[in-house]
């Protein structure tokens, strides 16, 4: 069966969706639009360009996540001092660059030969929709779509520039800036506006083929919880209350029947520290959760009852 894919923003604990994923795989979907926020963004972009789940978990799984904060030694979640996060925190704006999650996702973009949104579209249209949050206009972006509002030409841009923009965790990672006509935009993790864009492929009356979202349950402690009251774990804390709460208060029926809700088993968004056995348990949990679902949905149901 033909099935568009929604994926919620969650940093490390991603990992849970790929397991989600490959279950479907196994049964038998066939994925055709993909959309995702922050660390969803990144498992949407690469499964547009041809990555399969079991492919793309092998390379998930084996690597190591330290690499993407700008290659610096891992250290009780925070490389620096207090004071030299507080000194970048003013200077960039953020903690860490972000550069080395747009090039490793660059990289793999280049192995299938799909670098920019003209790569995976069909007569000018992606398949792939990627949420950032432009707080200068404080608008919420849907790329590449959205792109042409900045006078830029959505085809020519490059998906790995668009997945740093949704994964830019405020005051973690440094804001990606959209220039056009002489301006700037900051633009942030798209999970700030929204974390979970379940609706992003409705259609007016009845769809072809369903929509599923998969959504990560939080488990986990709050760093201050932890009692770690350093200016940086108080601001993640915020930030993570953003991501996680957003949006639960407004997903309606006829979108949790559509959801797949795969625990975190504690992991938190930043923990880049994350031992492989752990992020094989999140994936085994991603793949329990998704043949739970699938047990129970019923897609003749589902438009009897809410379409």
């Amino acid at each position: 069966m033909k099935i568009d894919v929604v994926f919620e923003g969650g940093g490390v604990k991603g990992i849970g969706l790929l397991g989600a994923v490959c279950c479907l795989e196994d049964r038998g979907y066939e994925i055709q639009n993909y959309a995702g926020s922050s660390a969803g963004a990144m498992i949407a972009a690469l499964l547009a360009s041809g990555y399969k789940g079991r492919e793309l978990s092998k390379i998930i799984l084996n690597m190591d996540y330290e690499v993407f904060l700008d290659k610096r030694k891992f250290k009780d979640f925070m490389p620096f001092s207090i004071s030299e996060n507080i000194i970048r925190l003013i200077k960039d704006k953020g903690i860490y660059s972000g550069d080395p999650i747009e090039e490793y996702i660059k990289q793999l973009l280049i192995k299938k030969d799909k670098v920019k949104f003209k790569h995976i579209s069909v007569n000018g249209k992606s398949p792939l929709k990627i949420i950032a949050s432009d707080i200068t206009k404080g608008d919420m972006l849907i790329l590449p779509d959205d792109l042409v509002k900045y006078g830029i030409n959505p085809m020519e841009f490059e998906i790995s520039n668009a997945v740093r923009m949704s994964i830019s965790i405020p005051f973690f990672f440094k804001p990606e800036k959209l220039k056009y006509n002489d301006e700037i935009s900051y633009v942030v993790d798209g999970g700030i506006l929204s974390n979970y864009p379940i609706w992003i492929f409705d259609v007016q009356g009845t769809p072809r083929w369903p929509t599923f979202g998969m959504k990560l349950v939080d488990e986990n402690k709050s760093y201050t919880s932890r009692s770690k009251t350093d200016i940086v774990s108080y601001s993640l804390d915020i930030i993570s209350a953003m991501l996680n709460k957003n949006e639960e208060i407004y997903v309606k029926d006829k979108d949790w029947v559509r959801t797949i809700s795969i625990p975190t088993l504690g992991v938190g968004t930043t923990d880049f520290s994350l031992k492989k056995e752990k992020a094989l348990q999140l994936f085994q949990a991603g793949y329990k959760s998704a043949e739970e679902f699938l047990r129970n949905w019923n897609f003749e149901k589902y438009k009897n009852d809410y379409r």
